[in-house]
């Protein structure tokens, strides 16, 4: 599917000890196919970014954004008058804390699917590298995309149509701390909503309990939390909410007892439609677990087979090792008896 660009304004925001400049760039950027090309990896970078959260424009919060943005949808302001007003509130929530951004600040509306986006966010910028033909270092920099930690998407659809859902705005909880994305939901205007990891982990649950009632085998159950785990990582991907109709549609053989009707029969405090935490589905197909200098991650089917757990001995048995390690440790085993 194309994304179809509306707008796009990009600032310079440059945050120093306590000094934050934003350079303002003077127009909206024309949109042609660098642009869309620009637009579409980010969007996909952005959907790809694990540990989102999702909130909602709050009337206790500063409201700047918001309603600046509410005007341009009512072509009452301008694009790039909306991104200015956005970039000083931005600027004075950065100057309340003591960390430093520096990177280009993007505003962009763009369709996809269908759905109207905002996205707004901070690009930091990468320094690369290469060789000139008189074999000297040229330098040169880059949006690092792929790194970005500070972003915001806001579904405008969902937002005209499902405001009281209070999940119309997702959000990059980033690596550096709950801090950081605090301060870009002050700068927007936002408290957090719906629990992604949360709604996931009460979805597994339900599947669990699900799959322990049916009269299914090992062998059947492994291939449905499969099966599950697909659909969940697809919507990852894309970007859309996991549906319990569509999951019962996965789990059920025949209408005797659907997932749908067990989840409501047995009161799982679970949405009808929910975004997907990846970590937390992975689980359901995997076990690993790393500490004290050793890292073991196997996939949950052979648990019982391949690998066996002893409970009593805290120990695990691991028949047919992977090629790659069985090597490793026969040339180490060589050396030491050499």
């Amino acid at each position: 599917m194309a994304i179809d660009v509306k707008k796009l304004v990009v600032h310079y925001v440059d945050k120093k000890d306590d000094d934050t400049q934003i350079h303002l760039r003077n127009d909206e950027m024309m949109i042609n196919d660098k642009v869309a090309v620009f637009i579409e990896q980010l969007h996909h970078a952005y959907n790809g970014k694990p540990g989102k959260g999702f909130c909602a424009f709050s009337g206790e919060k500063n409201s700047i954004v918001a309603s600046t943005m509410q005007s341009y949808r009512n072509n009452e302001l301008g694009f790039w008058h909306m991104t200015e007003q956005a970039s000083t509130v931005l600027k004075e929530e950065l100057d309340k804390y003591a960390f430093n951004e520096t990177g280009y600040l993007v505003f962009c509306h763009y369709q996809y699917v269908a759905t109207d986006y905002m996205l707004i966010a901070m690009i930091n910028i990468k320094e690369h590298y290469s060789m000139t033909s008189e074999l000297d270092l040229a330098a040169s920099r880059h949006l690092d995309i792929s790194r970005m930690q500070l972003a915001a998407r806001i579904d405008l659809t969902a937002w005209d149509t499902q405001a009281d859902d209070n999940r119309y705005i997702s959000f990059i909880k980033g690596r550096a701390g709950r801090k950081v994305a605090d301060f870009f939901l002050d700068f927007l205007g936002c408290e957090e909503g719906i629990d992604p990891k949360q709604q996931s982990q009460v979805m597994l649950n339900a599947v669990e309990d699900y799959l322990s009632e049916q009269e299914f085998d090992k062998s059947e159950k492994d291939d449905l939390r499969k099966q599950v785990f697909d659909y969940c990582n697809d919507c990852v991907t894309t970007g859309e909410e996991a549906n319990v109709s569509e999951l019962s549609a996965t789990l059920t053989k025949g209408d005797d007892n659907p997932f749908e009707s067990f989840c409501k029969e047995q009161s799982y405090d679970l949405e009808e439609s929910f975004p997907v935490d990846k970590k937390t589905v992975t689980s359901m197909v995997k076990f690993s677990g790393l500490g004290g200098g050793v890292s073991i991650s196997f996939e949950r089917k052979h648990l019982g087979e391949r690998v066996t757990y002893n409970e009593a001995t805290d120990t695990l048995v691991i028949k047919g090792i992977p090629p790659n390690l069985k090597d490793q440790l026969q040339r180490f085993m060589e050396q030491e008896q050499d």
